[in-house]
């Protein structure tokens, strides 16, 4: 509910969460100790995940407003969006009575849209931020509600480093911003402003995840890094491309060797048994734990000093004129 630019709900009763959490268990435990009902709202892709009760929705129609009514009381029920796939237009917003808001971890208006940390990794960002804010018919666009910053400790290094980290402070967050909306406190509204910011469209490893071996060092292993676990890894091939399609896993930026030229990057420079030793265009080489194949499989023994990693310019093309959607129903 709005009033005079600022946001409460008055006698909060129930949290309708709609999309997806991995953590639903703790959020769904912080309501019980407020006494708040808690329900799941998903789509059809995201319900995989889902072990708790929960229904299924992939469109807002007649049947989704429908449900709302004869299930809740909208005045003091809070509709809380976890990366859902439902579009939610004006309409809809407004027969939520504006009790509509959406959990975000970057610093908004900066990294609205999606791509996980790959983005931010890739930038090389250290900070992080909790924030909540009021969903409009924009994409992040609301009105902040509040927010929280912290730094990412130092080893956090690849994805599932920083949703590790991501995870925990969004649940500390999320208890104390409930703690606050059940004990009747308002927020003032703070309106984003519209001449800065960064949309960041979604990304998907086997669509963009293709390693350009002239990036310099620091591109290169921030790339790199950016597909890494829990996502498959980056992409490239080795000499004929022999092994078909290689994921790269594991990487660290090495500066004891010898400088390179960039006619030298992607060649296997040395084997040291449990890693390989690969050019980069700069005066850094590379060392790679594993190189999996489709299988799964890590073929690091089966390279040799000589061998070379390279990525042919079609792939490197469509890996940035796709555009990655997804719907209800996952990947189009």
């Amino acid at each position: 509910m709005i009033n005079n630019n600022k946001f409460y709900i008055e006698n909060l009763k129930n949290v309708v969460f709609i999309g997806y959490n991995p953590d639903f268990s703790k959020l769904i435990n912080i309501n019980n100790d407020l006494q708040i009902d808690s329900d799941i709202i998903t789509s059809s892709d995201q319900s995989i995940e889902i072990n708790h009760k929960h229904i299924i929705f992939d469109k807002a129609g007649k049947e989704f407003r429908s449900y709302i009514s004869d299930n809740f009381n909208i005045d003091n029920t809070l509709f809380i969006s976890l990366g859902a796939r439902i579009i939610f237009k004006k309409d809809l917003i407004k027969f939520l009575k504006y009790n509509l808001i959406n959990f975000h971890d970057t610093r908004l208006p900066y990294d609205s849209g999606g791509g996980g940390f790959s983005w931010r990794i890739m930038r090389e960002d250290r900070i992080n931020n909790q924030l909540v804010h009021l969903i409009d018919e924009g994409i992040d666009t609301g009105p902040i509600i509040d927010n929280k910053l912290s730094i990412f400790p130092s080893d956090c290094k690849i994805p599932i480093d920083f949703e590790n980290y991501r995870q925990k402070a969004f649940v500390d967050f999320y208890k104390g911003f409930i703690q606050c909306i059940k004990g009747g406190e308002n927020f003032e509204l703070k309106n984003q402003v519209n001449y800065v910011g960064r949309y960041n469209p979604r990304l998907s490893t086997i669509d963009n995840g293709y390693i350009n071996w002239q990036y310099n060092p620091y591109e290169l292993i921030n790339f790199i890094n950016a597909f890494d676990n829990p996502y498959p890894g980056a992409i490239t091939f080795l000499n004929r491309g022999d092994f078909g399609r290689l994921h790269i896993k594991s990487v660290q930026l090495h500066g004891g060797d010898s400088s390179n030229h960039p006619f030298m990057a992607g060649i296997v420079s040395r084997h040291d048994k449990d890693w390989i030793v690969v050019s980069t265009s700069g005066k850094h080489s590379l060392l790679i734990q594993e190189v999996i194949n489709e299988k799964g499989e890590n073929i690091l023994n089966e390279i040799s000093p000589g061998d070379r990693f390279f990525t042919p310019n079609e792939y490197l093309e469509k890996a940035v004129s796709d555009k990655i959607i997804y719907t209800a129903l996952g990947k189009k």
